[in-house]
């Protein structure tokens, strides 16, 4: 193990009718520039090798999709969902009609991703409340706040993850603590003083995180103490892009934000081996590591960076194919059918098997198509497989419904901004709007 890391060192340097006044188009640009982050603005831009991916491929006449059928889903305790990240195909009623709106749940602004347990919507805010409110008696049931007045002006960022009624809970000043809500106490909490910087994952009796400086740790879910620390390369800038953590029965999968992809045994905590995925062994400002959630199936580890998309063999860490486009966002797997949204907005389908192109189509150009306007960019927030349909979630609170092969069904408005990433729970659609309110919509 001491030649390790020498050596790692050393080898890795609401249904409508749609016009020009629809609202579709608007605000997309805006809502994309104000995330921009201007420490970037100076940096130069980055120059790939591989030409950028941009053309339409039609689908076979033929070409039937075979996918799993859609099931219900009654809770959502990951902010990915499962332990391999993956979402399955949900069932959703598509009436489109409110059947509840909260008052404002929270003043301050809230995490994007929300999670649901035994009848209760979870979530945090920036002043690092964790709020728990039931759905049934339509009312907050608990709000905790762990912080201290030291840390009162510290903008929070918490990563939690739910088994059973406690909440693990990391933050970005170094805390991982356990808290169980019907209770309403601490079980415990560590410092470990440098910011986390990962979802968090649980398997057996264990916590899988990792901080910011891409040391991974192992603790134990009962009492927070440590199993094992390992390191990996460190950065010398934090980046946009947060460290990622995925599962299989065997093995953990872990991301960091220099672009290195480790599989982890989790029996023996060992690596068994490790790739690194961004474009340059050289590590400038110019060449920061910008990745997506990792998912495993089927034997498979798929994952996006800067300007590529990968297929990779995940026993081996292997890559079976490359391809030369990527992803900002989730991106769905079903029984082999890969569907994603590429950077420049191309809806692509491929096989997970060989990582052939079923299909792409210029989402920006289907949509002016179907509403019989012009295009502009649409900025895509979250995508879904709901009823054997990819609904695509836009930043501006537009839906556009597209059957498997690409083609649009339907483009919606829902009936609030969405704030949260949306979730589906009992064939309802569950998400918190601008005003922090919460929607459930069947």
């Amino acid at each position: 193990m001491k030649l390790l890391y020498p050596i790692i060192t050393l080898f890795l340097f609401n249904s409508c009718s749609f016009d020009n006044k629809s609202g579709i188009w608007k605000n997309n640009d805006e809502i994309s520039n104000k995330k921009i982050v201007s420490v970037f603005k100076d940096f130069k831009k980055i120059k790939s090798s591989n030409e950028i991916f941009d053309r339409t491929v039609k689908v076979d006449r033929e070409f039937k999709f075979k996918i799993n059928k859609p099931s219900a889903s009654l809770s959502w305790k990951d902010k990915f969902y499962s332990p391999n990240n993956n979402l399955k195909n949900f069932k959703y009623n598509e009436r489109n009609n409110i059947i509840l709106k909260t008052k404002k749940l929270t003043k301050n602004q809230v995490d994007s991703y929300i999670l649901y347990n035994d009848n209760n919507l979870i979530f945090s805010d920036i002043k690092g409340n964790i709020i728990v409110f039931s759905i049934a008696q339509n009312k907050i049931i608990s709000k905790f706040n762990f912080y201290q007045k030291k840390y009162k002006n510290i903008k929070k960022s918490l990563n939690l993850i739910i088994d059973q009624n406690i909440i693990y809970t990391s933050d970005n000043i170094g805390y991982i603590y356990a808290y169980d809500y019907v209770s309403n106490k601490i079980l415990w909490a560590k410092n470990f003083k440098i910011p986390f910087r990962s979802n968090v994952k649980l398997f057996s009796n264990k916590i899988a995180i990792s901080n910011q400086n891409n040391e991974f740790f192992i603790l134990e879910k009962e009492t927070g103490n440590l199993v094992k620390l390992i390191p990996t390369e460190e950065t010398p800038i934090n980046n946009l892009f947060i460290n990622n953590i995925s599962l299989s029965n065997k093995d953990i999968f872990f991301l960091n934000t220099y672009g290195s992809l480790y599989s982890i045994n989790k029996e023996n905590f060992n690596f068994n081996w490790f790739i690194n995925l961004n474009k340059t062994l050289d590590l400038n400002l110019s060449d920061l590591f910008y990745g997506s959630e990792i998912l495993y199936y089927d034997d498979k580890i798929i994952v996006s960076s800067n300007d590529s998309f990968f297929i990779l063999n995940s026993k081996n860490g292997s890559i079976i194919k490359k391809k030369n486009y990527s992803t900002d966002i989730n991106f769905l797997i079903n029984n082999n059918y890969i569907f994603l949204v590429s950077k420049n907005n191309y809806l692509i389908s491929m096989s997970l098997k060989d990582g052939e192109i079923i299909y792409s189509h210029e989402i920006n150009q289907k949509v002016g198509e179907y509403l019989n306007t012009k295009k502009k960019n649409l900025k895509v927030k979250n995508m879904m497989m709901i009823n054997n349909n990819i609904f695509l979630f836009l930043e501006n609170s537009y839906v556009i419904k597209l059957n498997l092969r690409g083609e649009i069904k339907d483009v919606l408005k829902l009936p609030s901004y969405l704030r949260s990433n949306p979730i589906i729970i009992n064939n309802s659609l569950m998400y918190l709007n601008n005003k922090n309110k919460l929607l459930i919509v069947d």
